[in-house]
């Protein structure tokens, strides 16, 4: 697509992920945004009415929030029965709608592009809003173009969601420069937030699927204390560490200081936090699952999901012989937000024309 023809193309983008605590889904679309905002004209809608104005100074500049607030739920509810209401009453005309969270909002005429992320709405439906599976089933019938982080992701959804598999754009994420500089913290940071100089390192919200009671298992007295950044309370306890959310710059010094970043999912759709380890230099130890294979490239050191003697041996292997972290930095460098911004336009073209 030339430069012109995409900085014609109307596109409307759900920015509700923007809202509240950023999740991963919440960063994807907070830089997702930052690069179409000089390729295309980009629109934000947010599915909130609590979070309507805030929305507005959390657009990237180059972007804007456009229609009412809107309650998720009911819309929800009507978009489950069927096309109303379309996006274009909501947050005016558009030559494409995406959207950015599993779910494609009904449209008159602009095509239909959603991002399924993963497919852990199927393996938990418990962890999900019950409506979700047949909204997303819905949505991959309607979009003309799917993305989705990993080639390992669009196998499984052209699998499990009957989507061809040529209607499906493999979009992966970026790593932030920042990550690239990123610096161990001082003894001071470490002592604020009660860290000791060496320690191993779990990443992320404590759902099933993450693999932590596995990681708890295997870690023992022999291994240096995890520590444990995410949602909860900060604390102590048996030799495990939790933070809670930090900034963004004290979670990358923290990263970047770990002896090991440890991801033991059962699931995932992209593993963020392995790909920005590796930026910063930090050895990563994850499961053998097909898209933290792919991401990682023979970066990391895999284990068998569920045998914690495997993630044991493999958390020691990565203190005593790590792979070389010049070399992993090499493989992040190819992962930025521009690249995935540039295959999003391009599923925009499909949805737009219907080009390839």
């Amino acid at each position: 697509m030339s430069g012109s023809v995409a900085a014609d193309l109307r596109v409307l983008l759900d920015g509700t992920p923007l809202l509240g605590r950023r999740t991963g889904i919440g960063r994807y679309t907070a830089s997702l945004l930052g690069e179409l905002a000089s390729l295309v004209d980009a629109r934000v809608f947010g599915l909130t009415t609590r979070g309507w104005r805030d929305l507005r100074s959390l657009v990237p500049n180059g972007t804007r929030a456009v229609g009412p607030p809107i309650p998720a739920r009911v819309l929800r509810m009507l978009w489950r029965r069927g096309a109303f209401a379309p996006v274009e009453l909501l947050a005016g005309p558009a030559r494409v709608v995406h959207g950015t969270n599993f779910v494609l909002p009904p449209s008159i005429r602009a095509g239909g592009v959603v991002t399924v992320h993963d497919l852990a709405f199927l393996d938990d439906p418990l962890l999900a809003d019950r409506d979700l599976p047949q909204l997303v089933r819905s949505s991959v019938r309607r979009a003309r173009a799917l993305c989705t982080p990993t080639a390992a992701v669009a196998d499984a959804v052209s699998t499990r969601l009957d989507v061809p598999r040529d209607k499906i754009v493999v979009t992966p994420l970026g790593v932030d420069p920042e990550w690239f500089s990123a610096t161990p913290m001082s003894s001071e940071l470490r002592c604020r937030y009660g860290l000791p100089a060496e320690y191993l390192l779990f990443v992320g919200a404590e759902g099933p699927r993450k693999g932590l009671p596995g990681l708890l298992e295997a870690h023992g007295d022999d291994l240096p204390p995890l520590v444990i950044a995410g949602p909860g309370d900060a604390g102590s306890h048996n030799g495990v560490i939790r933070t809670g959310y930090l900034p963004d710059e004290h979670l990358r010094r923290l990263v970047a200081g770990a002896g090991a970043l440890v991801l033991p999912s059962r699931d995932e759709g992209f593993g963020l936090p392995a790909l920005e380890a590796l930026a910063c230099g930090t050895p990563v130890v994850c499961s053998d699952i097909p898209a933290l294979r792919e991401v990682t490239a023979e970066q990391a050191i895999l284990f068998p999901y569920g045998d914690p003697t495997a993630l044991r041996e493999a958390l020691h292997r990565a203190l005593t012989n790590p792979p070389d972290a010049e070399t992993a930095r090499t493989l992040a460098k190819t992962f930025s937000w521009r690249t995935c911004a540039e295959r999003t336009i391009g599923a925009y073209q499909r949805a737009a024309w219907g080009a390839g």
